[in-house]
C-alpha cells in the first residue's frame, strides 16, 4: 500500500468510525427514552413494540435503497453520508413532536436512516479492512458502542434536569452529532470502486453477487453461505434490540428502578460490549473467528440467562453487563466473514446480509415486548438465549470460505 493510499485509507477509516459512533449514539438517546415518550404521549408496551415494527419495516427499505445507491459511481460513501443526514432529520422530528402521530412519522424516517447507515458502516468497514488485510471489524463496532454509551450515560445523567417539553433536549443532540458524521463521511469516507465488472469491462450491477458457474454456463449465487451468516446476525439482533429496546422499561416497569437507575442497564450493557469489541481483533488474530465467535456466544447466553432469573434490579445489571461481554462479537465477526462470501462483491452481500438485521430487530423488539405484554418482560429475554445458544453450535461453519471451483477450506478467521 503507497503511503498516499495508506493516509487515504487512514483518513475513510476515521470517518467510518464517526459513522458508526454517531449511529450508536443516536440509537442509544432515543431508545433509552421510550419510557419517557411512554409518559409524554400516555401510549402502553403496546403501541410502542408497534412503533419498533414501524422502524423495522422502514430500516428493511433504506436497506434496498442502500444496495441501489451503493451500486452507483457515488457508492457506499454516499450511502452512509446521506443515510446520517436522514437521521439527523428524524431525530429533529422526534424531538419536538407535538403529538404521537408526529413521534411516530419521526421514528419512521428515523428507519429509513437506520437502514441505510447500517449498510453503509458495514460497506465502508469491509472494504477498510480489506484495504488493510487484518481484522478491523470488531474495532469499528467498538466506535458504535462508544457512542451508545455517550448517549445512555447522557439521558441518564440529565433526567429530570433538562427539559422533555416541549422539546426533548437530550435526543436532539443526536441531530448535531449524525449531522457532523455525515461532514466527515462525505468528505473522508472511502472511494473504492463498489460495481462487480465483467470480463468484457461492462458494469453488471444487477448481478453483484454472481459468481461463474464452474462450467461457466451461468452465474450461481452463493445464497447458502449468505443464510448461514444471516442466521448469526438474527440471534445478534434479537438479543442486541431486546436489551435496548426493552431494558430501561425492564428495570423500571418490572425492576422498580428509579428514573437515573434505569438507563444504566443498556449503558452496563453497551460498556462491556466495548470491551469485548476492543479485544476482538487481537483475539481473531490470535485464535480465529471460531473460537472467538463460539465464546462470545456462550458468554452471551449466560448474561441473558441472569437477566430472567434476576432477583432484583442489581442482578439484572449485572446480567445485562455479563450479556455484552460476549454478544459484542457476533455481529462485527459476520459481517467480517461476508469477506470471503464473494471477494470483489462485499458491497452487494453486505446489503443483503443486512435485511436479516432487521429480522432480529423484529423478533427482539417486537417478540419480546409482545411476550412482556401477555406474561412476563422478563421470559422475553428466553426467545435470545435459544439463538444465541445455537450461533454458539454453528460457529465452526463461520470460520469456512467457499470459493467456487474450489473445495471449502478451513479459513484462519482472520477477517479479511
Amino acid at each position: 500500500m503507497t503511503a498516499t493510499l495508506s493516509e487515504t485509507a487512514r483518513r475513510a477509516r476515521v470517518a467510518a468510525s464517526s459513522g458508526f459512533a454517531a449511529q450508536g449514539f443516536v440509537y442509544a438517546t432515543l431508545l433509552t427514552n421510550l419510557n419517557r415518550f411512554k409518559d409524554r404521549y400516555g401510549v402502553d408496551d403496546g403501541q410502542i413494540t408497534l412503533v419498533v415494527l414501524g422502524v423495522c419495516v422502514m430500516a428493511a427499505l433504506g436497506t434496498l435503497v442502500a444496495d441501489r445507491v451503493a451500486r452507483t459511481e457515488s457508492g457506499s460513501r454516499a450511502v452512509l453520508g446521506v443515510g446520517l443526514l436522514v437521521i439527523a432529520a428524524a431525530v429533529v422530528v422526534a424531538s419536538v413532536a407535538p403529538g404521537f402521530g408526529v413521534l411516530v412519522a419521526g421514528f419512521l424516517v428515523f428507519g429509513v436512516g437506520m437502514g441505510m447507515v447500517d449498510a453503509g458502516t458495514n460497506m465502508q468497514a469491509v472494504a477498510i479492512q480489506h484495504e488493510y488485510g487484518r481484522s478491523l471489524l470488531t474495532g469499528f463496532y467498538a466506535s458504535w458502542s462508544v457512542g451508545g454509551i455517550i448517549g445512555a450515560v447522557l439521558v441518564a445523567v440529565t433526567a429530570g434536569r433538562v427539559p422533555d417539553e416541549p422539546v426533548a433536549v437530550a435526543t436532539l443532540t443526536g441531530a448535531l452529532v449524525a449531522g457532523a458524521a455525515s461532514v466527515l463521511v462525505l468528505a473522508s469516507g472511502w472511494r473504492g470502486a463498489t460495481v462487480a465488472v465483467r470480463a468484457d469491462g461492462v458494469a453488471r450491477p444487477d448481478e453483484a453477487l454472481a459468481f461463474p458457474a464452474a462450467d461457466g454456463s451461468k452465474p450461481l449465487v452463493p445464497w447458502g453461505a449468505v443464510v448461514l451468516l444471516g442466521l448469526g446476525v438474527v440471534a445478534f439482533y434479537v438479543a442486541d434490540t431486546a436489551i435496548s429496546t426493552w431494558s430501561t422499561i425492564y428495570l423500571d416497569d418490572v425492576m422498580l428502578a428509579s428514573a437515573s437507575f434505569a438507563p444504566l442497564g443498556y449503558a452496563a450493557y453497551l460498556t462491556t460490549t466495548l470491551g469485548s469489541r476492543l479485544a476482538g481483533d487481537p483475539l481473531v488474530r490470535r485464535w480465529g473467528r471460531v473460537v472467538v465467535l463460539r465464546g462470545g456466544a456462550l458468554v452471551g447466553a449466560a448474561g441473558l440467562v441472569l437477566v430472567v432469573a434476576a432477583p432484583g434490579q442489581w442482578a439484572a445489571l449485572a446480567g445485562f453487563a455479563v450479556a455484552g461481554a460476549g454478544l459484542g462479537v457476533i455481529a462485527p465477526l459476520c459481517f467480517s466473514a461476508a469477506g470471503d462470501v464473494a471477494p470483489g462483491h462485499a458491497d452487494a452481500v453486505v446489503a443483503r446480509l443486512n435485511v436479516f438485521n432487521y429480522v432480529g430487530a423484529v423478533l427482539g423488539g417486537v417478540l419480546v415486548g409482545a411476550i412482556g405484554s401477555t406474561s412476563s418482560l422478563g421470559l422475553g429475554f428466553i426467545v435470545p438465549i435459544v439463538l444465541v445458544v445455537a450461533v454458539a453450535v454453528l460457529a465452526g461453519r463461520f470460520g469456512v470460505a467457499r470459493r467456487v471451483g474450489t473445495p471449502a477450506t478451513a479459513g484462519s478467521g482472520a477477517g479479511g
